[in-house]
């Protein structure tokens, strides 16, 4: 695909409501009853989504809109048709919106190329579009360059199948460059929107991945099989709590193995790795027999094949973070008939049979709650929680019990209900994203909203204070509300107005989908009140909201009212006195602290301010100092343009954590916590290492804030 720079529309599209009449120009009125009723069911879907079982009906509505639309450009004199071009693109972005919305656009390839759609533009010549651009126009921020690369491909996938002919591309390489295209943007296929998606494209960033799940379904894996494999392993290597998308990719390649005789080549191991550790890890569980089949096996087996039965999925489970639903049978069948194999099951370290020893019927009615075969990926998280020795602490046990006989408010039920559907009970899904979240701190991803901050608590308190994390699920479940204080007053998430989220998020596991609601609006009642207050509110908001472990040190390199760069040089001796080794006496960081960065795109670009987590500061395997956080947005590993790249695997990273050099990363850090009562050597840190960071910011976001 060719750069955005030659279309004829130029982003006049927002991602709101939609823009009839831009400045390209108005449609012409069309009074047809049919054509007024699909505008007005348009319009109430567009305010206020689809009702139920009307998303047929709402996908017909728009698409009559576009053909009437492409009709009128069509019909138009030539030298009149761009002033038509708004009114279709409008009319693309709602059809795209909408399950099925690429289909029916790819129908109607043809007509949009007859049209002129594409006429003036980069996409006119499809044969000389380029794989590589293809991706940056995908992620562009102006909605009208999305909406014409999304068709083009359409168009192209149209050539690919011989739906639609050209002579300047032929079918075989219409299907080559798509699969160059896609192999080139797993991430649009497999991960959910970033910060940066996230903020600069709304929900065009949803339309992309659609769009990019049907050109995979239409052209198979064959192409990019190698890439995908790769990049699922990148994903699961991070260890997210959420797992759901990539199960789903994994049982899709393994659908399309088993339908055709495909060359894996080098991907073959990777894949199968994958394949077995979700549908037969073991012997027993080899074919994917079946639940029932495959307990009537186990029951048959001796102590010693259960004990290898149990080993292999412990095996699995700890090489994928993925979990079979045949584990989770095997686990709850040990409960009943051999529980001394649970911990061969696990795969428990010295300190998790320890805790299991310690506390043995607390765990077999975790596993007997929440470890289902519908929902097997809490066993990773209980496993994960007792080889971190939590239940040691003496608030978490009896919290866990009474999490167990917690009685769930009807709104939170129906709210869990809706989020994942009826198969498991709402006590379940809750108790075992109770334990995922325990067991992972690192894994909590902020979905596709903008609540790093609240993420960012709940993984802080997993990590540092889980008996404080159960008291506000248990707050958050049993009263449907959470009080928190702020400087000793007390903050109602029921009482208080708007958070930062504009609707509840939808897209989380589900102790977030019930928490992030209610410490959204704390968040946001807690900056207004310090509203008139001069400086930077996380100042105060920061210990209040995350805990007192937050050091009331506060250091900040923005002028808050006018947004320029201030006393940057003492601002980055101050972080090396206060967390590089060499430089603080060597004291190593005993609390997570909250951090926020200047978050910045793969070109070094201005994105949005965003709330991290510091963990620790430490030398890599090459001796390299480097700062390893927690990121909140799904995915650590991300290009922040000029040579920062933050490392997920192989430079000491632990799951969950992003690093970077500490350099690379205090240029991207424009706030930090310390304790302001230990000093550290400020004046040694060497003149050339702050002129260098100084040189990071200048080419990235500090480009015009650096006086």
């Amino acid at each position: 695909m060719a750069s955005a720079e030659g279309a004829s529309t130029d982003g006049a599209a927002t991602d709101g409501a939609p823009v009839d009449g831009g400045p390209i120009g108005a449609a012409p009125t069309d009074t047809s009853e049919a054509h007024r009723a699909a505008q007005v069911d348009a319009s109430r879907a567009d305010r206020f989504g689809p009702e139920d079982g009307a998303s047929d009906r709402a996908l017909a509505s728009r698409v009559e809109q576009l053909d009437h639309a492409v009709a009128a450009m069509r019909d138009a004199p030539e030298y009149t048709r761009p002033s038509k071009l708004r009114r279709v693109l409008d009319a693309l972005r709602r059809v795209l919106l909408q399950d099925g919305g690429p289909a029916a656009v790819r129908e109607r390839a043809a007509a949009l190329e007859d049209a002129g759609v594409f006429s003036g533009s980069d996409w006119d010549q499809p044969s000389i579009l380029v794989p590589t651009l293809a991706g940056p126009s995908l992620r562009s921020d102006r909605t009208d360059t999305v909406l014409l690369e999304a068709t083009s491909e359409l168009r192209i996938l149209a050539i690919a199948t011989g739906d639609h002919h050209r002579e300047d591309l032929s079918a075989e390489d219409a299907r080559r460059f798509l699969s160059q295209v896609l192999a080139m943007n797993l991430d649009l296929l497999l991960a959910p929107p970033s910060e940066s998606e996230r903020i600069r494209q709304g929900r065009t960033a949803s339309l992309i991945r659609d769009l990019f799940a049907y050109l995979v379904d239409e052209l198979g894996y064959d192409s990019m099989l190698e890439g995908l494999v790769e990049e699922i392993w990148r994903i699961l290597r991070q260890r997210p709590i959420q797992v759901d998308h990539v199960k789903a990719m994994v049982t899709r390649i393994a659908i399309h193995r088993s339908a055709s005789d495909v060359d894996l080549g080098s991907a073959a191991q990777g894949l199968d790795r994958l394949t077995t550790a979700l549908f037969g890890p073991t012997e027993a569980s080899r074919e994917d027999p079946g639940i029932d089949t495959y307990l009537s096996r186990v029951s048959a087996m001796d102590a010693e094949g259960l004990e290898f039965e149990a080993r292999g999925f412990a095996r699995a489970m700890h090489d994928t973070g993925l979990v079979s639903p045949y584990h989770a049978a095997l686990v709850r069948f040990l409960v009943e008939d051999n529980v001394y194999l649970l911990p061969e099951a696990l795969g428990l370290s010295e300190v998790g049979r320890n805790s299991l020893l310690r506390y043995p019927e607390l765990v077999h009615q975790l596993i007997i709650e929440a470890v289902l075969p519908q929902s097997p990926q809490s066993l990773y998280g209980l496993a994960l929680l007792l080889d971190r020795g939590i239940l040691h602490q003496p608030p978490v046990v009896p919290s866990l019990w009474r999490q167990l006989v917690l009685r769930l408010s009807p709104r939170v039920r129906e709210r869990l209900h809706s989020g994942f559907g009826p198969a498991v009970a709402p006590e379940s899904l809750l108790l075992g994203g109770i334990l995922s979240m325990l067991g992972q701190p690192l894994g909590v991803g902020q979905g596709d909203n903008p609540t790093c901050q609240s993420a960012r608590a709940l993984s802080m308190w997993a990590y540092n204070d889980p008996d404080y994390l159960l008291q506000v699920v248990a707050w958050a479940a049993r009263d449907d509300e959470v009080i928190a204080h702020f400087e000793g007053q007390p903050i109602s998430s029921v009482e208080s107005v708007g958070g930062v989220a504009t609707a509840d998020p939808i897209d989380l596991d589900a102790v977030s989908l019930l928490v992030v609601p209610h410490l959204d609006r704390i968040y946001a009642e807690m900056v207004r009140r310090c509203a008139d207050r001069a400086g930077d509110p996380h100042r105060w908001v920061n210990p209040e909201f995350h805990g007192w472990w937050s050091a009331r040190g506060f250091r900040i390199n923005v002028d808050v009212e006018t947004g320029k760069i201030i006393d940057i040089d003492d601002f980055i001796r101050q972080f090396y006195a206060a967390y590089h080794p060499d430089y603080n006496g060597n004291q190593p960081l005993i609390h997570p602290q909250p951090a926020g960065i200047a978050f910045t795109d793969s070109a070094a670009r201005y994105v949005g301010w965003h709330a991290i987590t510091i963990l620790r500061v430490a030398a890599d395997p090459n001796g390299v100092i480097r700062v390893y956080f927690y990121n909140p947005n799904n995915d650590s590993g991300q290009d922040w343009g000029d040579d920062v790249v933050v490392g997920t695997a192989g430079n000491g990273e632990r799951p969950g954590e992003g690093s970077l050099p500490f350099e690379q990363f205090a240029s991207r850090l424009y706030i930090f916590h310390a304790d302001p009562l230990e000093d550290g050597a400020a004046d040694q840190v060497p003149v050339d290492a702050v002129e260098r960071i100084v040189g990071h910011i200048g080419r990235s976001w500090g480009v015009d804030r650096l006086t």
